[in-house]
């Protein structure tokens, strides 16, 4: 047999090897939201998108946080509302301004898709963003987690959803077998029945803290979410390279803009 055949086989019968969903328990259910409370209850972090209920600055900063860390995101996010305090500012401003303001946040194409987001909540939407998650679904840029996180944040809908932190929480305490990797599908069920669903909005804040905390004391839960990507620096980057190329682009058309950002 060609050794080549041989080892494309044995890769094959090599499958990685998953988790399912454990069935849990009441007073499994209840240790695990008195811990996660009382960690928020004495550790709760304080963010500026936090302490709003308007659902355009929700939204705002739930696509600043795609793939940006909040630490980079809390500057920015003042500093974008001092220049567009609303959603009628930011739809009628030129692309170069934008990209402008949203300089050093990276991955350049959310701030074209944010004014776009904008221009269609005037448009379709009486210039409000829509509650439904159908309608939240299909402004441009926005998927399922920030489609739930607007919605639970802004109106504490008690919609169960998944970021890096909330993973990092259920695997901990949920999916102990160190060799198995966790889907999403695995982690959903659990998610929702975890849920507070007496102030969801408050819940959500606190498994973020709790999970975001845990990877400070112990090896990142989340790495072992088949949704885990190791995000590769920026500086010297395609993606900073990109950025450059669009903020040029941006005095030239926007035409030319929308095309480049949207391959």
């Amino acid at each position: 047999m060609d050794p080549q055949i041989s080892r494309t086989r044995q890769d094959r019968a090599t499958v990685i090897r998953t988790a399912v969903p454990p069935a849990l328990a009441p007073e499994a259910i209840q240790s695990f939201r008195s811990v996660v409370l009382d960690h928020y209850h004495r550790n709760s972090r304080t963010f500026a998108w936090r302490q709003t209920r308007d659902p355009w600055r929700i939204l705002v900063s739930e696509v600043m946080l795609q793939q940006t860390q909040t630490h980079r995101v809390a500057p920015k996010y003042d500093d974008w509302f001092r220049q567009f305090p609303d959603l009628a500012s930011l739809a009628e401003t030129p692309l170069s301004a934008v990209y402008e303001a949203w300089k050093g946040l990276g991955y350049n194409n959310r701030a074209l898709r944010l004014r776009n987001c904008a221009r269609m909540c005037l448009a379709q939407h009486s210039g409000k963003v829509p509650e439904d998650e159908d309608a939240l679904l299909a402004l441009p840029g926005i998927g399922r987690y920030t489609a739930r996180a607007v919605r639970c944040f802004a109106w504490n809908h008690d919609d169960a959803f998944l970021e890096t932190n909330i993973r990092s929480a259920l695997i901990f305490h949920f999916f102990t077998d160190p060799h198995l990797l966790v889907k999403d599908q695995a982690l959903e069920p659990v998610a929702a029945a975890v849920l507070d669903r007496s102030d969801p909005r408050s819940w959500h804040y606190a498994m973020m803290d709790y999970g975001a905390w845990l990877k400070k004391v112990a090896p990142n839960p989340s790495r072992r979410s088949t949704a885990h990507a190791r995000q590769p620096a920026f500086e010297g980057s395609p993606r900073q390279a990109r950025g450059a190329m669009l903020r040029v682009m941006a005095a030239s058309g926007a035409g030319t803009v929308q095309e480049l950002a949207d391959r």
